[in-house]
């Protein structure tokens, strides 16, 4: 029944047979029958046929919550398992949203001493795909904003507050600007489905100012590159403008006031959880 609930997870998730049995790397017929014996086994038709996949059915939505659980619990089985047998091994994906991108090494090279069988794929995601991945057992864990907007069922434990400064040239060297001036200027910022964008644009409305950049981007390279002209200012995380080379004659300053949000590490909210994941959170625990 696992593998079952694991193919229908994937159809859940490409929503498309042809792609689906790619994925997973059988035939579509072969797709199909696991499909019908699985909504035999239940009872319930859980995906609506044509010609075509037409989505999952009201019981097919209820069945795809209790696969997540089911196929998570019996992958996490299989780790702790795994682990009796030779240690913490294994491959763990990790979300991270860009603007934590630079800090990430703090958390994943101690856990990478510490567990030399274990290996890591980081990956850039917004916080809205690391909570919609790991719902759907496509991410391990996620490191993502904890206290802006919802989580889904997740484990969270804070690493660190972000905060911000302004970016354009002729900055450093300067003492803190407050939010207002940084407001003020020409800006250039990550686009509106960027959390971080609008964790932005509060801050700037509690400042009392509106916000209409005329240019928006997804790639702080872009970002950076019209900052580097001297006709535009970025706000970005103090991190990031410390992480990442700056172009010649461009300099950041911090910005003044307003708390920024806690990020932190997000894993399924499980227990017990799979040997990789545990250890990951030793380190996140050891790391604060």
């Amino acid at each position: 029944m696992i593998d079952r609930l694991n193919a229908f997870m994937v159809l859940a998730r490409e929503q498309h047979f042809g792609r689906a049995a790619a994925a997973l790397g059988i035939t579509q017929p072969s797709l199909s029958s696991s499909l019908r014996a699985l909504e035999d086994q239940l009872g319930v038709q859980l995906v609506r046929r044509g010609s075509r996949f037409g989505g999952l059915t009201p019981e097919g939505e209820r069945v795809l919550d209790w696969a997540r659980r089911i196929v998570g619990d019996a992958r996490a089985m299989q780790a702790e398992m795994r682990a009796l047998r030779q240690g913490v091994t294994g491959r763990l994906r990790i979300g991270v949203i860009p603007t934590a991108m630079p800090r990430i090494a703090e958390l994943t090279a101690p856990f990478l001493a510490r567990h030399p069988a274990t290996s890591v794929a980081i990956l850039s995601r917004s916080s809205d795909e690391i909570r919609d991945q790991i719902a759907a057992l496509e991410l391990d864990a996620g490191v993502t904003y904890l206290d802006a907007e919802p989580l889904g069922r997740v484990q969270a434990l804070a690493l660190y507050r972000e905060t911000y400064c302004l970016v354009d040239r002729g900055a450093s060297g300067s003492g803190p600007v407050p939010w207002a001036e940084a407001g003020a200027r020409p800006l250039c910022l990550l686009t509106p489905d960027m959390q971080n964008r609008r964790i932005i644009a509060r801050h700037l409305a509690e400042a009392g100012l509106g916000h209409a950049p005329r240019v928006e981007s997804t790639s702080m390279l872009a970002i950076l590159s019209h900052v580097a002209t001297g006709e535009w200012a970025a706000i970005l995380p103090q991190a990031l403008a410390q992480g990442v080379p700056l172009p010649d004659g461009v300099g950041w300053r911090p910005i003044a006031g307003l708390e920024g949000p806690m990020v932190g590490l997000v894993v399924p909210a499980r227990e017990p959880h799979p040997p990789p994941i545990a250890a990951l959170i030793e380190a996140a625990h050891r790391r604060s």
